[in-house]
Parts: structure tokens; C-alpha cells; sequence
């Protein structure tokens, strides 16, 4: 349509110029003449109608040559038209294909996706999104096929691909293969916030804690992580090497790993707890009994003042001497007099630590103290007393299970 107006307009200009023309010289009484010769031809008309002829001739050498030039272009416009009928054929398959995996037709949706990708201005999503569905169905090779042509049509893409392919293999437990993948793309760019993220959750999965902790300043510089959950991580982080060195057995590299960790971190709940419970498991509570005694005091716990009973200490006298002082600002916490009996029968004095125990299951009867005054009455030969305690320690154990049963199912 806009080549018949261009084609019209052009004509009725034309012949607008002839007109003019015709009539401009039309006015004069002797309009001239023109004389064309060439050898032995002449031509000889008047000056009007050459003007008017040499009008018409211009406007029909202008349509020719524009015509010839269209024609040369058609097999260009023919082919860019077939073209553009693909890539709308692929945009709308991109499109289908996208709802089809959000519904779950994930056979459909990577069929259709890998019919146009071909064709589409965005290859690398045909073929990302089609190994998305075919990892969703299982089909682990085509799923990778999908990743090597999806690297192939997009030179350049090596962190997109990668980190597609990172999320697979996580999604199917593929942890080996994931770090593969991860540790590549991490040389490649050390501080892509995607790439550390995905590392982090790779090493949460295979429990590389050490790993992690190295992990974390990258986290906390690209802030990949908000700031309460890099202390929280970081938390994580050492309490698990805490236990890892404590299975290994080697008090030397706990204290190692304790001298490492932050000030800040130290003073999170919990972390000395699994500190001296890792030295007292490895046989070296000796070596950290005046550290516990010292943060016992500063900040009462009962976690820390039970692992301080615990302690195998070189002087069981001073040992309970210094769970005796702290009687003076608690005299009566059913803990701390419980750990006083177990440290009493300890040094021998049973007659002390019957009084402890009593007096702590009178403020608070717990199973331990019932056990351990029951051992205590079973060695004086007071057997009916003895039973009565294991008797008491038994429901009291019973009691607590029911509760914690109904907690769970309620």
C-alpha cells in the first residue's frame, strides 16, 4: 500500500510539472523551437513539447531504475521476512515454553523450547530453560546436552551456564559435580555474589566447614549474606570444627581453632559450651577448668556449670572449694548443689554430698540428683531409701518424657 502512494504521488507531481511546464511557455506568442542532431539525424520539435516530453521521460527512467532496485532487494526483504517469522515463532515459543515448566509440563515445555531455539534472539534461554525441564523429568543427559548447546550459542556466557548448571547438580545431590562447576567459575570471577552463594550451600551440603569459614569474608565483603546471618554462618561455622577436632581426639588443635575464632563469636550462647565440652571429651578438662571457673563467674550458666563438674580435674579439693564459693551469691540453685554433691562424692565425702543432693532435690527434684543420692544411700547399706530414690528418679524421668511426647504432638 505504501508503495502504490509512493507510486501515485510520484506521478501526479510529474504530470503537475508537465503542466506547469506546458503552461509557462504556452503563454509566449513564438514558444521556440529545439534542434537535436546527431550525424546525419535530426530532430527538430517545439519547445513545449520537449519540455513536457522531457518531464515524462525523467519520471519514467526514475520509476524504472526504482523498480530494478526493488527487485534486486526482494530476495533481501524476502529472506529478513522469513526470518522475523521465526524469531516471532520463537519469542512466542520462549513464551509458552516458560508457562508450560511453571505448570509443570516440563515434556511439552522443553520439546517446544528446543523446536525454535534455533531461530531466537535468545538461544541461551531456550536451551537454560529446556534443561531446567529435563532435569525436572529426570533426563539427566539430555539435561546436559541441553547446558553444552546453551555454552555453544552464546560465546561468553560461562558464569550464566555455569551457574545453571551448578543449581542442577545441587538440586539432584550432585555435590561433586556442583563444586566442579563452582570452584571454575570462582577463578574465573572471585567475587560474583551468585557464584559465592551457591559455593556456600555446596559446602553446607557436603559439611565442609573449613571451607566455609574461609568462605566467609568473600561473603561478607560482596555482601551476599546480611550481616546478622555472616555472625550467624560464622557461629555455625566453628561450633562444627569444634566438634570435628573433638571427634579427631587432639586437644592441641581445638585450642588451635579456639585461639581463631573471634572475640565477638566466643561470647555467642553456646560456643564455650561446645569449647570445653570438646576439651573435656578429649580428656583435657585439666587444661581449661580455671578458664570455666572464670566464665562461670562473670556469667552464670548452668550448661557451663555442669560441664565444670565434669571436669577431670588434678585437684578435686580445689575443685569443689571453687563450686563452694559460688554458694555465697546462689545458695540455692538446685544445679550448682547438685554439682556440688557429685564433686563431694568425688573427694570422698559422701556426708557432705548427701546433704547437697537433698537439699537440691528439695529445691528442685531432678533424675540426676536422684541417682546420684541413691548410689550414695545403696553404698551406706540403706537399700529401702535407695530404691525409694531410683524409684523417685524414674518417674520424675518418666514424667519429663510423657511432657516433652505432648509438646512434640501438641
Amino acid at each position: 500500500m505504501k508503495n502504490v502512494i509512493y507510486f501515485l504521488g510520484s506521478l501526479f507531481i510529474a504530470v503537475a510539472t508537465a503542466f506547469i511546464v506546458h503552461s509557462w511557455l504556452s503563454q509566449y506568442d513564438d514558444s521556440g523551437y529545439v534542434l537535436i542532431g546527431m550525424g546525419r539525424w535530426s530532430l527538430e520539435t517545439s519547445l513545449v513539447f520537449f519540455g513536457v516530453a522531457l518531464v515524462i521521460v525523467f519520471f519514467i527512467t526514475y520509476m524504472f531504475f526504482r523498480l530494478v532496485g526493488w527487485l534486486m532487494r526482494l530476495p533481501g526483504k524476502m529472506k529478513d521476512r522469513g526470518k522475523n517469522v521465526k524469531f516471532n515463532r520463537s519469542q512466542e515459543a520462549l513464551i509458552a515454553g516458560l508457562v508450560d515448566s511453571a505448570e509443570g509440563n516440563w515434556e511439552k515445555a522443553e520439546k517446544i523450547l528446543i523446536k525454535h531455539a534455533s531461530h531466537s534472539g535468545a538461544p541461551l534461554i531456550h536451551y537454560l530453560t529446556a534443561a531446567r525441564a529435563a532435569q525436572s523429568r529426570g533426563a539427566v543427559e539430555k539435561r546436559d546436552e541441553y547446558l553444552k548447546k546453551a555454552a555453544d550459542y552464546a560465546p561468553g556466557s560461562d558464569i550464566a551456564v555455569g551457574l545453571v548448571q551448578a543449581e542442577l547438580h545441587l538440586s539432584g545431590n550432585q555435590f561433586e559435580e556442583a563444586m566442579q562447576t563452582l570452584t571454575k567459575l570462582h577463578s574465573i570471577n572471585p567475587g560474583h555474589a551468585a557464584v559465592l552463594k551457591l559455593l556456600h550451600q555446596t559446602y553446607r551440603h557436603i559439611g565442609d566447614w573449613d571451607a566455609i569459614r574461609k568462605l566467609i569474608p568473600s561473603l561478607n565483603k560482596n555482601k551476599v549474606l546480611m550481616e546478622a546471618e555472616v555472625k550467624l554462618l560464622e557461629a555455625d561455622a566453628y561450633s562444627n570444627l569444634l566438634r570435628q577436632a573433638a571427634q579427631k581426639g587432639d586437644f592441641t588443635e581445638i585450642q588451635e581453632l579456639w585461639q581463631e575464632i573471634p572475640d565477638y563469636i566466643k561470647t555467642v550462647s553456646g560456643i564455650p559450651a561446645i569449647y570445653f565440652a570438646a576439651m573435656i571429651d578429649v580428656g583435657a578438662g585439666a587444661k581449661i577448668e580455671d578458664e570455666l571457673a572464670k566464665i562461670i563467674s562473670a556469667n552464670w550458666d548452668h550448661t557451663l556449670l555442669v560441664l565444670f563438674g565434669s571436669v577431670q580435674s588434678n585437684d578435686r579439693a580445689r575443685q569443689l572449694r571453687t563450686a563452694e564459693s559460688w554458694l555465697t551469691v546462689y545458695p540455692d540453685d538446685p544445679v550448682l548443689l547438685r554439682i556440688l554433691g557429685k564433686l563431694s562424692i568425688l573427694t570422698k565425702d559422701m556426708d557432705k554430698a548427701e546433704l547437697y543432693l537433698e537439699k537440691s532435690i528439695a529445691v528442685e527434684p531432678s533424675v540426676s540428683a536422684y541417682q546420684l543420692l541413691g548410689n550414695i544411700l545403696f553404698g551406706k547399706d540403706d537399700k529401702n531409701n535407695a530404691i525409694e530414690c531410683y524409684k523417685m528418679g524414674l518417674e520424675l524421668a518418666s514424667n519429663e518424657v510423657i511432657s516433652q511426647v505432648e509438646n512434640f504432638t501438641g
